[in-house]
């Protein structure tokens, strides 16, 4: 269970979300295709997992596809994280000081993987802008333990579709621009300091021929050797 709960400190940050609503507030900036790219911080210094948090996450899509990057530990560790709501298939690819793996899921896999995570996320009339789109204020709680109160700012001003449905906001649909999580010992904050329309090459969500296929179970093990 340990294992599980590490692997998935580190895919939360895949956790790209929120309700729809309404139309956008600026038609030239609802678009479909570019990147989104987020400061990382780490509010718990002291926790045992702060050496795998990142500095920096970029949010990639296209035709509703997604693919997250972000890297840890100096570069020892890159992770990949590549959505695509159409085939319910979401791929984890982890270089791991040197080494390359991949792990591929499919719906039922992931359901099961989200439900580890007990959300329950309240909608506020908080708004505020992020990198120039409007946001809204939704609290987030993780059912079940004590002082795990959180909260997200997201935008309904974005094409993108469906984008978590592999992660445990799938029940929301929108992009989220700020959040603030504490999971497992480490408290994170994520804020999209730019939003760029620009091609993103398809192969951004292809799965590299010169990644390992492994299982879950394999992946944590690894992951757990790592911290």
């Amino acid at each position: 269970m340990k294992k599980t709960l590490i692997f998935s400190f580190i895919t939360f940050t895949t956790l790209l979300l929120w309700v729809r609503c309404g139309s956008p507030s600026n038609k030239e900036n609802f678009i479909s295709e570019g990147t989104i790219t987020y400061n990382a911080e780490v509010v718990d210094s002291e926790s045992p997992m702060a050496m795998l948090a990142p500095s920096k996450m970029t949010f990639k899509f296209k035709n509703n596809k997604s693919a997250v990057e972000m890297s840890a530990g100096m570069g020892m560790l890159t992770t990949s994280f590549i959505s695509d709501p159409e085939t319910k298939i979401f791929t984890q690819l982890i270089k791991l000081i040197g080494e390359k793996y991949s792990v591929i899921q499919n719906a039922a896999e992931i359901k099961k993987e989200n439900e580890l995570f007990n959300l329950e996320v309240t909608p506020t009339k908080e708004t505020k802008i992020i990198a120039g789109y409007n946001c809204k204020k939704v609290n987030v709680h993780y059912k079940g333990e004590e002082s795990s109160d959180s909260y997200a700012y997201y935008t309904t001003d974005l094409n993108v579709q469906n984008p978590n449905f592999a992660s445990p906001f799938y029940m929301l649909d929108g992009v989220l621009m700020e959040f603030q999580i504490k999971k497992f010992g480490l408290e994170m904050k994520f804020t999209a300091t730019s939003v760029v329309e620009e091609d993103v090459d398809n192969s951004t969500f292809g799965l590299p021929d010169d990644y390992k296929q492994i299982s879950l179970e394999e992946m944590t093990n690894k992951l757990a050797e790592f911290q």
